[in-house]
């Protein structure tokens, strides 16, 4: 049986602003090749018009601590927190009421509404969806030590992204615990619990509880 790794299965899109960056997605990691271009995009035709610099949008509310740095294009929500020192590179697309803590780094990821990094995170090519804690020092780590391309385990077989950087994407409601790391190409459906310290590959259902 085929197992459905659509951005659908692991998080529920219908609130999310920016929802049509994931038309046309197979497999929930192929909306990252498209991120770039979707941000660009909406600057370069107007229909969002910078306030914070070059090609960074941010929503009414959203607080931004001092020394953090957030380098475009990234389009931010309303009423998110970036914390102080956070660092925001390119590529960053965030919903409403998300929280970006101290000392973060993100790069190319999208963090749909509520998702929370708590702070000392890294967050690389990744995807987070509704209302996602990760707790604090939990590295999404996104580029394979022997630089092959990023590979997702699915039971006993891989399935090849053709990425050569993916993270993870953390399906809707779901905890990670303190300095865990998710590597490469990790994949956690919606409301799953990873432990403190855990080392987390592969694919994950829906609830999964990993130590």
């Amino acid at each position: 049986m085929e197992i459905n790794l659509s951005p659908e299965t692991f998080f529920d899109l219908a609130d999310f602003t920016h929802r049509e960056v994931f038309a046309g997605c197979r497999f929930v990691w192929e909306v990252l090749p498209k991120l770039e271009f979707y941000i660009s995009d909406l600057f370069e035709k107007g229909k969002i018009t910078a306030n914070c610099g070059e090609d960074v949008y941010l929503g009414e509310g959203t607080v931004v601590e001092p020394g953090a740095y957030i380098k475009g294009p990234a389009i931010i929500g309303k009423n998110c927190r970036i914390g102080h020192v956070a660092y925001l590179r390119e590529n960053v697309l965030a919903g409403d009421n998300c929280v970006f803590g101290h000392g973060t780094e993100v790069k190319n990821s999208i963090f749909l509404p509520g998702a929370v990094v708590a702070h000392l995170n890294y967050i690389g090519d990744s995807i987070l969806g509704k209302n996602v804690n990760v707790s604090a020092g939990a590295i999404l780590a996104n580029f394979r030590l022997d630089q092959e391309t990023i590979k997702v385990r699915l039971g006993e077989k891989d399935l090849d992204t053709k990425l050569s950087k993916f993270g993870a994407a953390v399906g809707d409601s779901s905890r990670i615990g303190v300095n865990s790391v998710l590597n490469p190409g990790t994949l956690l459906g919606k409301k799953s619990l990873v432990y403190p310290l855990a080392s987390v590959r592969g694919y994950h259902p829906q609830g999964s509880l990993i130590r």
